[in-house]
Order: C-alpha cells, then structure tokens, then sequence
C-alpha cells in the first residue's frame, strides 16, 4: 500500500485538491490553482505537482476538443513556444532548489494570485468598451515564459497568462479556447521534465490513478455550485482559502529556509 495513504492529513488535502480541480472544470475557472499549495503543506510541491499533473491530462483532452476551433492563433504563437522556455527552466533548477524554496515561491504564487485577481476586478469595475490592449510580442515572450515556470512549479501559470491576456479583452469563447490550448500544451510540455524527475513513479501515479474519480465528482458540484452558490460569495470564500494557504507556506517557507 502507498505510504501516502496511511496519512490521514495527506488523504484530507489530496481528496480536497482535486474536488477543487474538477470543480474549476465545473464552472468556476482558476480555482484549480488552490490544488498544489494545498497538498505543499504536507507533502513535497514537485511531487504534488507530479501528483495532479496525470489528473489534470484527461480534462484538458476533453476541453481541447470542445474548444478546437475556437482560439487565438497570434497569441498561441508567442505564448507557447515562451512557456517551453519557462518550462525547460524550471525542469533544469529543479533539482537545486529544494522543498522548502519551492514551498516558499508556490506561497507566493497564491499571494500574487490573489493580489492580482483583486486588480483584475477593479480594473473590469472602470473598464470602458474601447480600453483593450493589442499584444505586445516582448511582453508576451516576457510573460509566457513565467507562466511557463510557475506553471512547473504548481501548476500556477494562470497569473503571469492572464496579465498578458485579460488586457486584450478577447471575445468570451476566444479567451476561453486559447486558455485551455495554452495550458493543455504546456501540461503535455511537462510530461517531459516531470518524467525526467522522476515524479511518475509508480507511488505517485498509484496515488493519482486512485484520486482521478474524484474529478467527475468535483466537476458534478462545481456545476450544482454553479446554480445554486452566488458566484462572488463562492470565488470569496475559495479566494479567502488561496490567500491562506499561500501566507502559511510563505511562513513556512521563510522559517525553514531563513529561521
């Protein structure tokens, strides 16, 4: 049996982490992002992250062919390629930064997250319909690149995508297409170095071959949700979660690494 099983705390965390991915699959995008720094609190971030990544793999197939026709070509080409840079630097310093660095930047992460969710919304409050932003090429290779690494280290690419994206002010279906190409690209980019650190063992996909039924569940109550649960008072209290979570492991972070 997998010596992660017999852990009450890490049972807690792990069945809670997915429930929140398919419940961001369910209707409330960007919640997945609690998934990581949730498992980062008893078990190690890379392998919490090679933990969710064979998870995440199956819904972004499923979203990839909902959204095939329906994504924007010019942004892609700057986003990808920079995000496979981001990626190749994450893989290659991986093994020189250790848990409780990682488990720090993941808290981080959360914050900044946060902090720019909070801006994104005041900013849509005074928006005006002509106050879109044609992409910038440098900023995109600049930001595709950081999603790209954060996206490594916990799948946390959101952020960094979004404050290239959001500003052009894409058509909803647009937005929303090449956002799942993007991130189902750089999950498949992943699978490379993940594999070369050996966070697909078998432990580890024992543990997400036994957690993936819960998806269809997640994704079950993030659409109940969806009906029933005002969306400000449910981003409120997930937001409230993220932010947390990130301060603990900041503090965490910073104890073990500085204290």
């Amino acid at each position: 049996m997998n010596e992660l099983f017999s852990d009450p705390a890490f049972i807690a965390v792990a069945v809670i982490a997915v429930l929140i991915t398919g419940i961001s699959k369910g209707g409330f995008g960007g919640m997945a992002l609690l998934a990581v720094p949730l498992m980062s609190l008893v078990i190690s971030p890379i392998q919490a992250a090679g933990i969710m990544l064979p998870i995440m793999i199956p819904m972004d197939v499923m979203s990839v062919w909902v959204y095939r026709k329906r994504w924007d070509r010019r942004n892609l080409a700057v986003l990808i390629p920079s995000a496979a840079i981001g990626i190749t630097i994450g893989g290659l310093t991986a093994r020189w930064v250790n848990d409780d660095i990682v488990r720090l930047l993941v808290g981080v992460i959360a914050v900044v997250f946060i902090m720019h969710r909070w801006i994104t919304m005041r900013r849509k409050r005074t928006a005006t319909e002509d106050s879109s932003r044609l992409p910038n090429r440098a900023f995109g290779i600049f930001w595709g690149a950081c999603s790209g690494f954060t996206s490594f280290l916990a799948h946390a690419g959101s952020p960094p995508y979004q404050v290239y994206v959001l500003p052009q002010r894409l058509p909803k279906e647009i937005y929303a297409g090449t956002s799942v190409i993007f991130f189902a690209t750089a999950n498949a980019i992943k699978l490379i170095p993940y594999s070369l650190l050996g966070q697909f063992s078998p432990a580890n996909l024992s543990v997400s071959v036994v957690l993936l039924p819960l998806v269809p569940v997640g994704v079950f109550i993030g659409v109940w949700l969806n009906r029933r649960l005002r969306e400000d008072v449910f981003y409120a209290i997930v937001m409230t979660a993220i932010f947390l979570v990130g301060v603990r492991l900041i503090w965490d972070g910073v104890n073990n690494v500085f204290g």
